[in-house]
């Protein structure tokens, strides 16, 4: 039995299958390359100038320190000592209005390209009554003091301001830099005088920020009321966090996206009295994101990632989990003529044809670096249909024969082309095409 030639070649395909698994799998560790590479450079990129963003602010806050003396001890060891207890005002503002705008900036590193942004923001804080910064004491006969307020705007990485000016009225604020918060400590402030405190008319602060970024910007919805309006050149927003823009309008100039919040919606407020996380994700790159965090463990916020859909990597990481199917089919349809039209097809010949199959997926991925993907598709997908089509000609005794198999898998990379396209659609379409295709082998 084990000599009979049916199962001679059964076997010897199997080998040949499972030389093109390992064959395609060497492509897949390939390309996983190229995207840890590409992601090194988004780091370097970071590194070198400035990462993901976030905008918290702006708020005022003041440090303070209550001391009273406390009697300890039993009879003639009896003694007084200082308590203390240190603790923070913070005043948020009950109307904050931002108007951004980001013009991107296309960074590289070698084959690698990085989406950066160069911000411009306008902000505008309300602030009513400042009763909040009243310091209340805790213990009877107790000592209080408190450092001047400071009015801060905390960022996710201060290598990226650029310029930055602090109007109160018609007065200009000296800037300076870090926020002297003990939890959101990049950014910048400005000292304010102490008449301010407990002030029952409140007061209104404007900021312009000039910041650079990398891929995402952040932004904590702080006042009481929150408006924010956002538009850029980027035609390719992903609008993420706690909260979607309650307008937006994206169109292949650009985009431009507002938020309307109240604090009725959000505990941002109350987050970051309380001195929660900033959290962007498990890949993000701020001083202050935190990865592995629950959503009760971070303050609210709400981002917009400029992310580029055509990334030839993982457009061509999808395309080779399709390597097998290609093997599969194209190894049927040689079998139907071999077995329909009494053919003699050598198995090395199974493994040539399966090769010139898997070279396909390492020419996209390889020529996706210095061109278009859908020119370097294109290319990749003729230069093998060509090579097939010439192969299968001679292999199967005809170009009667040799065409219509190098048309199939013409046929073939075009559905795949179409599948990489598709998002939401893409697991049904690819469902329907392979029974479409097996009923008609059938």
């Amino acid at each position: 039995m084990f000599k009979h030639p049916l199962f001679t070649k059964l076997a010897a395909l199997t080998a040949i299958t499972v030389l093109l698994l390992f064959g395609l799998g060497l492509i897949e560790d390939v390309v996983r390359d190229r995207l840890r590479y590409r992601s090194i450079t988004a780091q370097s990129v970071a590194e070198s100038l400035a990462g993901p963003q976030t905008l918290m602010g702006p708020m005022i806050h003041s440090a303070c320190v209550e001391s009273w003396d406390e009697e300890v001890g039993k009879g003639d060891e009896r003694r007084m000592v200082e308590r203390r207890r240190e603790f923070i005002l913070t005043a948020m503002p009950e109307q904050l209005k931002l108007t951004t705008g980001a013009a991107m900036e296309e960074r590289a590193r070698g084959l690698h390209k990085v989406n950066t942004y160069n911000l411009k923001a306008n902000v505008t804080a309300q602030w009513g009554s400042l009763a909040s910064l009243l310091p209340q004491s805790s213990m009877k006969n107790s000592r209080m003091h408190c450092g001047a307020p400071i009015v801060m705007m905390a960022v996710g990485d201060a290598r990226g301001i650029r310029t930055a000016q602090f109007t109160m009225g018609s007065q200009a604020l000296a800037l300076k830099p870090g926020t002297f918060h003990p939890t959101y400590s990049r950014g910048l402030h400005a000292v304010l005088p102490e008449s301010v405190r407990g002030k029952a008319d409140g007061l209104t602060a404007t900021l312009d920020l000039e910041l650079v970024g990398t891929e995402r910007l952040a932004i904590v919805p702080l006042g009481g009321n929150t408006e924010v309006l956002m538009t850029s050149s980027w035609p390719h927003p992903s609008f993420a966090g706690r909260f979607l823009p309650s307008e937006r309008e994206v169109k292949k100039t650009g985009f431009s996206a507002q938020w309307r919040l109240s604090s009725l919606a959000t505990t941002a407020q109350a987050d970051i009295a309380n001195g929660k996380r900033i959290c962007l994700g498990a890949d993000e790159g701020s001083d202050y994101a935190h990865s592995g965090a629950t959503p009760g463990d971070c303050a609210d916020s709400f981002s917009v990632a400029f992310i580029d859909p055509v990334n030839p990597y993982s457009l061509s990481d999808r395309a080779t989990k399709y390597g097998v199917l290609f093997i599969a089919l194209t190894f049927v349809a040689v079998g139907l003529f071999e077995l329909m039209k009494k053919l003699r097809v050598h198995p090395v010949q199974y493994l040539l044809v399966g090769s010139a199959l898997c070279s396909f997926f390492l020419l996209l991925v390889s020529l996706s670096e210095h061109l278009p993907f859908g020119i370097s598709y294109a290319v990749a997908a003729s230069a093998c249909v060509l090579l097939l089509a010439y192969y299968a000609s001679h292999m199967l005794g005809g170009l009667a024969r040799g065409i219509p198999l190098g048309a199939g898998i013409a046929l073939l990379y075009g559905l795949l082309y179409v599948l990489l396209q598709l998002e939401q659609t893409a697991l049904v379409v690819g469902a329907i095409a392979l029974f479409l295709v097996l009923a008609a082998v059938m």
